[in-house]
């Protein structure tokens, strides 16, 4: 994301776990599958969630690294997943840019990519998506998220 998100939507344990049945729902009749590559790490809690709905027991990894806790950052491929992608089912919980996705794709062309949430820029990139954000936003995910107290709203708007 090159600008500062505007907005943020945090999502919830059991929000995410809600919302990865639903993409296993929508990838239910696309099938079979061979198995799963989920891209680390923020597509292996859906990629489990999936494998399961699915009954889905092969699943592999690619390694990704680009985001921080806010930003993203210049893209580094830490493991690659073998073959051109036949037959398997791409996880991940966030197209956002697009920069994953491609180097992805370009690695596993044949596969089928699903992500539970999708922004403007990257959505063109996915086959399967649950909800669409907008692209100025974050996704507070909850293996970001601690429970804390919260300020009311009008005092975070110097009312």
């Amino acid at each position: 994301m090159s600008e500062k998100p505007r907005h943020t939507f945090p999502v919830s344990w059991d929000e995410l776990h809600r919302d990865s049945r639903a993409l296993a729902w929508r990838l239910l009749e696309k099938g079979p599958w061979t198995g799963i590559v989920a891209i680390t790490r923020g597509g292996l809690v859906p990629a489990t969630i999936v494998a399961r709905e699915l009954e889905i027991r092969l699943i592999d990894t690619v390694c990704i690294a680009s985001y921080d806790d806010r930003a993203q950052g210049e893209l580094m491929v830490l493991k690659r997943a073998d073959g051109d992608g036949e037959g398997w089912l791409i996880v991940d919980d966030l197209v956002d840019t697009g920069v994953t996705a491609k180097a992805v794709r370009a690695m596993l062309p044949k596969a089928h990519f699903a992500s539970v949430y999708a922004k403007p820029a990257g959505r063109p990139l996915v086959d399967t998506f649950v909800t669409e954000v907008s692209q100025d936003t974050w996704i507070l995910f909850p293996w970001d998220m601690e429970a804390q107290a919260s300020e009311p709203i009008a005092r975070r708007k110097g009312r």
